[in-house]
């Protein structure tokens, strides 16, 4: 059976709040560290990064290697040409993924890492430009790089002091803030975000709706003269629940509902028209609207719609999207 370690009393939320008040520290101490020598260092190194047309080489072995992966994915999709290089396999044959004038961006808390020596060495042959994420400014880690970006000294929330936890952060951290100034630098947008993530919940909300809309003689469509008999046979024809009124060229003037349908049903068939039951200023999206901001517009009003047309600069009728191709996509 398992037994508690001599010395250590602390409940399990007392040491998890402990765990988060140190690491609170630690961060407060590198948003400190970012007003002095390390934020010019990091703006150099962004600005650096963000001038190159070659790729990032992200590299780290261990909890630092857990970390480099992670920032290099991230750094990936928000626009940074990147990849990882494990040390080991570096010195083994796979240093010939490094490219001409591609950057390193080299992750090691104590900055003495045997295991990127070979990396170092190579890049020093070879005049790439090696960015640090150390803690120590005299390791060789830091000596070797172009670009040091020394973390403040910060205490490890593992109450031994041995196992990387603060100092993980602080990279992890650090690595981010990265990749969101060149995101930032480089203008990166929702769009190009959702060109990087094509797959799950997170590529369904960042599709443009012209990748889901309905298009040529699927669309519900009819003139304002159109008899209210023809108008339901139209809709019930097309199935979306409702019909565009259109004029004689092609522009969108207004939106028959099932609604308004059963609200002229009293009426005369035959002599009340399309132009006298539609909503004459119906919600409609553009080609190039991303799918969550369509969901967002059919559910923001008090009663929301099933139907969107999607309409081009002159208004006209492009396609239409019911609720039911949006969450067919992914999206809920």
């Amino acid at each position: 059976m398992h037994r508690p370690s001599p010395g250590f009393s602390r409940t399990a939320l007392e040491s998890a709040r402990q765990t988060v008040s140190i690491e609170r520290k630690g961060l407060e101490a590198l948003e400190q560290a970012l007003s002095g020598p390390l934020g010019v260092a990091f703006s150099e190194a962004v600005d650096r990064i963000a001038e190159s047309r070659a790729r990032l080489i992200v590299t780290g072995i261990g909890k630092s290697g857990h970390i480099a992966r992670k920032i290099q994915a991230t750094l990936a999709s928000t626009g940074t040409p990147s990849l990882f290089l494990h040390p080991a396999e570096a010195a083994h044959g796979d240093l010939g993924m490094v490219a001409p004038g591609d950057l390193i961006l080299a992750f090691s808390n104590s900055g003495e890492t045997a295991e990127l020596a070979a990396i170092l060495a190579y890049a020093t042959r070879q005049n790439h430009c090696v960015i640090a994420v150390t803690a120590v400014g005299t390791s060789a880690l830091a000596r070797a790089a172009q670009i040091p970006l020394v973390l403040p000294t910060s205490a490890e929330a593992c109450p031994m002091g041995l196992a990387p936890t603060t100092s993980t952060l602080l990279q992890l951290a650090l690595g981010d803030a990265l990749a969101i100034a060149l995101l930032e630098k480089r203008g990166f947008t929702a769009r190009d975000f959702g060109a990087f993530h094509p797959g799950g919940l997170l590529g369904a909300r960042l599709r443009p709706i012209s990748d889901l809309m309905h298009t040529g003689d699927a669309l519900p469509l009819g003139q304002g003269s159109l008899p209210l008999r023809s108008v339901i046979l139209e809709m019930t024809r097309k199935s979306f629940g409702c019909m565009g009124v259109i004029d004689d060229n092609g522009e969108l003037q207004g939106l028959i509902t099932d609604a308004d349908l059963r609200r002229a049903l009293s009426g005369d068939l035959d002599a009340t028209t399309a132009a006298d039951v539609m909503n004459p200023a119906p919600i409609t999206a553009r080609a190039d609207t991303l799918a969550q901001d369509v969901l967002h517009l059919m559910n923001q009003r008090e009663r929301p719609i099933t139907s969107i047309f999607i309409v081009d600069a002159g208004r006209r009728p492009a396609g239409i999207v019911h609720i039911h191709d949006l969450l067919r996509s992914g999206l809920s």
